[in-house]
């Protein structure tokens, strides 16, 4: 990384804040670039990465200063982890992007075989002419007219995480989209003036690599699901929720094991095994980002007090993690999350559903459409302010 990081006073607040905003951007980037064979998208990877390690050099050193005794240090100990761990976040992501900058090697039946329920992330730069340049996301009103979300803008050397509707866009900023295929293929057209060209899929297809998509997806989504509990448990100072992420830790290490595994036996059914070693770089990668979250939770684990610093910089993230009751009579009470199209219609995924009983409170991670929810239940959920509280009318 080039350029000299200096001291400033800062917030450690607002800098965890933006490191968790980052972190998992970075997560959900990385591996949509791998996905969808997208080298803008990696790239994209690396200029935020780069802003990733300029964060946690200001975060260390406003620590620093802020001990001056050994009460502060055994505090803010915790503090520190937090922040390595989003670093090894942050390097991770890297390590996946540079499987598609650096030609590592991932087959091109992995992508042909993509589910439809990954949906398609590209870059776009802003043109001039375009008839949202100079417009508000509320004026716009993609994601209503189109299904296709702007998760991201960098201006110049600055990002915008999780843009609002307020959000003004200007000629020049690079938006990364997601959404369906046909929408984001509008959208994209639409803001650069030229026609989107998704990736061919490859002419012949290798059924024994196709296993290979469903592993990738759910590593990615174990990873970002055990990122999320931590900072849940983090919030809540729950036991339980840390005791989550580190059984998450230990399937996504016996993931890896039968990932490594299909990868050596595919290795003698390719004419190139070679193109095969970016499986390997992509399992490891996401064992680190797993690890790191257990580092995140650690001090919940050990039965420390969470600086309340942490706790007030995950409340104030772009994106909130809420915990509602679903009480008696309410919406949700009876119904599963698909009945009441929870998240589009609030806006906020549900990561875990913890149901009190009377041999101990039973989790579920990773719910689906399909997840029945209960009066009594306590939802964990993830999204923006003003959706949070609509969940919170559903729950109510």
């Amino acid at each position: 990384m080039s350029g000299r990081v200096e001291y400033e006073p800062a917030s450690v607040k607002a800098l965890l804040a933006e490191m968790k905003d980052t972190a998992e951007l970075l997560i959900d980037l990385s591996y949509s670039a791998v996905l969808h064979g997208s080298a803008d998208v990696a790239a994209e990877v690396l200029e935020l990465e780069e802003q990733m390690d300029v964060l946690q050099m200001r975060a260390r050193m406003s620590l620093l200063m802020a001990a001056r005794n050994p009460e502060d240090a055994e505090a803010l100990a915790p503090v520190l982890g937090v922040v390595g761990a989003a670093e090894k976040i942050s390097d991770a992501a890297g390590d996946i992007a540079k499987v598609v900058l650096e030609e590592v090697g991932v087959p091109d039946a992995v992508r042909s075989a993509l589910p439809e329920a990954v949906e398609t992330l590209v870059r776009a730069e802003l043109a001039p002419d375009s008839r949202w340049a100079g417009a508000t996301l509320a004026d716009a009103n993609l994601e209503t007219e189109t299904g296709v979300r702007v998760i991201a803008i960098r201006r110049g050397g600055d990002w915008i995480l999780n843009p609002g509707r307020d959000t003004d866009l200007r000629a020049g900023d690079v938006l990364l989209l997601r959404g369906p295929e046909p929408g984001v293929a509008d959208v994209y057209e639409g803001a650069t003036g030229d026609a989107y060209e998704p990736p061919e899929p490859p002419a012949q297809e290798v059924a024994d690599l196709e296993r290979a998509v469903d592993s990738l997806v759910t590593m990615k989504n174990m990873s970002e699901l055990a990122v999320d509990l931590s900072y849940g448990a983090v919030l809540f100072d729950s036991t339980d929720l840390a005791e989550e992420v580190v059984a998450l830790e230990a399937e996504v290490d016996a993931l890896k094991s039968r990932f490594e595994a299909w990868t050596l036996r595919a290795a003698g059914r390719v004419d190139d095994p070679v193109s095969l070693r970016g499986l390997v770089h992509i399992a490891t990668a996401t064992e680190v980002i797993s690890d790191a979250a257990v580092e995140i939770s650690e001090g919940v684990l050990r039965g420390l007090d969470t600086h309340v610093v942490v706790q007030e910089a995950v409340e104030e993230s772009d994106e909130v993690i809420v915990r509602v009751d679903v009480a008696d009579g309410a919406r949700l009470a009876g119904a599963t999350l698909g009945d009441e199209q929870v998240e589009t219609a609030t806006g906020m995924r549900v990561i875990a559903v913890r149901r009190p009983g009377e041999d101990g409170d039973e989790w579920v991670v990773q719910p689906g459409p399909e997840t029945a929810v209960r009066a009594g239940d306590v939802l964990l959920a993830k999204g923006t302010r003003a959706g949070a509280e609509r969940l919170r009318e559903f729950a109510g």
